[in-house]
């Protein structure tokens, strides 16, 4: 399989709540991953400067922060830092290890882990739920 044919690690989920960024991260985020989710993440902020952002791990490996363009990962911590209000991660405790040292230790937003067993908890957090 080659670069083209790849299933994306990044899925968005549709929501029924307008100011909710909900994604899915399953296996390997490449560096072309990671530049789409900031390209998705920078449409939702023009349409909503405060939103909410749930993460569902679902069976997440790694992310290739070292070969991300820099001026990219710069820019989408700084947007995430402006325009997240609180965010929801849904996965095992080792979800940290995948932003550790991209982020800054203290977020000005609230941060809530739910595991697994736990989604419907995350979802009534963020007064939302996935849509078909």
């Amino acid at each position: 399989m080659n670069f083209l044919e790849a299933v994306p690690a990044i899925r968005r989920i549709d929501t029924d709540r307008d100011t909710l960024f909900a994604i899915d991260v399953v296996g390997d985020v490449s560096p072309a991953d990671a530049e789409n989710l900031f390209g998705l993440l920078e449409a939702a902020y023009a349409l909503h400067p405060r939103t909410d952002v749930l993460v569902r791990l679902t069976d997440e490996e790694s992310v290739d922060w070292a070969n991300i363009a820099p001026q990219t990962l710069r820019q989408g911590v700084a947007d995430a830092l402006e325009h997240i209000e609180r965010c929801a991660v849904i996965g095992k405790p080792g979800w940290v290890s995948v932003v550790s040292g991209v982020f800054p230790r203290t977020l000005p937003f609230e941060v809530r882990r739910f595991d697994v067993d736990d989604e419907d908890a995350a979802w009534q957090w963020l007064g939302a739920r996935p849509t078909d």
